[in-house]
This record gives C-alpha cells, sequence and structure tokens, in this order.
C-alpha cells in the first residue's frame, strides 16, 4: 500500500512494534502498512465514528494481513487496554484534542512506549502537555501535501528539558536540527501572528492587554530566529 506524504511521515516515527494503537484510523491505511511493511507485528485501529469504523474494516479484510489488525469501534484509548500496544499513533487531529484522548486514559497512554502525533492545530499545547505530564520529545518533522505544512511529533517516556520562550511552539527537535521547512514554518507562524495583531489594533483595549503584549514578543522572537536561518 502507498501512503501520501503526510502518512508516510507519521510512518516513519514509527519503530519496530509488537502492536501499533492507531487512534482515529480512518481507512486503517497506516496499520495495514505498518503490518504488511514489517514494522508492527499487529495493530489496532480504533475509530468513534460507525462510518470511517465500517471502511476500516474493509480495508483490513482487503489487505492481506486483516488477520493481524484489530478493528474496534471506540472513543479515543477505550478501545486499547494498558499493556496492549506499544506504540499508539494519533494523527489529523487538534492538539487539545489528542492532549484529551491521552489525559481521558493515563492507565493506557502511560503504558505506551512511543507516541507519534500529528496535530492539524495547537501544537504547542500539545508539546507542554507532553512536558507536564512525563513525555520527552526525541524527534519531529515537518512535511509538505497538497500545499499544507504539518508537524508530526514523537515522544518517549522521560523528563523534557525546559523550553525557551516560544520553542514548545516552534518544535525543539525540529529547531535543534534545523529542518529544511523550519523557514517555511516560522515563516507561516509569523504570519498568522501578525494577523491577529493586525485585528487587535483595531481596539485600544485590545492593544493594552498582556495577550497583544505577549504576541508582539513572540512577533520579535520569531523574527529574530528566522535572521539565523
Amino acid at each position: 500500500m502507498k501512503l501520501g506524504k503526510r502518512m508516510t511521515a507519521i510512518a516513519a516515527m514509527v519503530p519496530k512494534s509488537r502492536c501499533v494503537a492507531d487512534i482515529g484510523t480512518d481507512h486503517a491505511y497506516l496499520p495495514v502498512y505498518l503490518v504488511a511493511e514489517g514494522i508492527a507485528e499487529s495493530a489496532i485501529a480504533g475509530d468513534v465514528h460507525k462510518g470511517p469504523y465500517l471502511s476500516a474494516v474493509n480495508t483490513a479484510c482487503g489487505s492481506g494481513v486483516g488477520e493481524k489488525i484489530s478493528v474496534r469501534l471506540g472513543d479515543g484509548l477505550a478501545v486499547v487496554c494498558p499493556g496492549e500496544a506499544d506504540t499508539a499513533v494519533i494523527a489529523g487531529m487538534g492538539g487539545t484534542t489528542i492532549a484529551g484522548i491521552l489525559a481521558a486514559r493515563p492507565e493506557v497512554t502511560t503504558s505506551f512506549r512511543r507516541l507519534v502525533l500529528q496535530p492539524m492545530s495547537g501544537a504547542g499545547f500539545l508539546r507542554r502537555w507532553l512536558a507536564d505530564n512525563g513525555w520527552c520529545i526525541d524527534d519531529e518533522t515537518l512535511v509538505v501535501e497538497d500545499g499544507i505544512l504539518y508537524e508530526v511529533i514523537a515522544a518517549e517516556p522521560g523528563s523534557a528539558p525546559g523550553y525557551e520562550f516560544l520553542m514548545d511552539e516552534i518544535g525543539p527537535v525540529l529547531w535543534e536540527k534545523r529542518h529544511p521547512l523550519l523557514k517555511t514554518h516560522l515563516t507561516i507562524m509569523l504570519e498568522r501572528l501578525n494577523q491577529v495583531i493586525v485585528k487587535m489594533r483595531l481596539s485600544t483595549q485590545a492593544v493594552n492587554s498582556p495577550k497583544y503584549r505577549e504576541y508582539q514578543k513572540k512577533v520579535d522572537q520569531l523574527e529574530e530566529k528566522l535572521t539565523c536561518l
């Protein structure tokens, strides 16, 4: 099975695993790929919605590795028992939603040895949640597909170092390894912040708020970091 660029980047973060739990699996393309390629011995494909669940069942049954994939209907990590899987993938959701899924079942979350996460938004929030809950980011990447830039984060149990200002939103590993798409990433962040600031300038109250000063500080920091690339 051939995956798109985003899913390929996610799959590349998955280590050799006894069992991978793909939460919000949609069509179960990723679990099928991981098992077929020998990256995972088995997989759990979970989805809370019946339509994607049925699509996942059809994909697994026609894949040739269906006997190694357990497709389950349920909310988040409710479909996984503690210790059942050693790697979890949660992709295509907002960072706050991903954090909420992980927080809802701590007994399951703490049993994983690796998390591979692809937030559609709120990556900074997700990184802070990971750091506050005993997870250390050990790899990150950026990938462009259909004109959209995606962030992929991999974390393992451990103590996270304290992040300097804004690094939780930039991505500490992305910055450390000077990812080829880092300049694009920072430019997009800067453009979004400037759009917010322009709107806030329409209100005197907003301009005098702590939030405005915080955003302006972020803009200054991003501009400074862009000069280093």
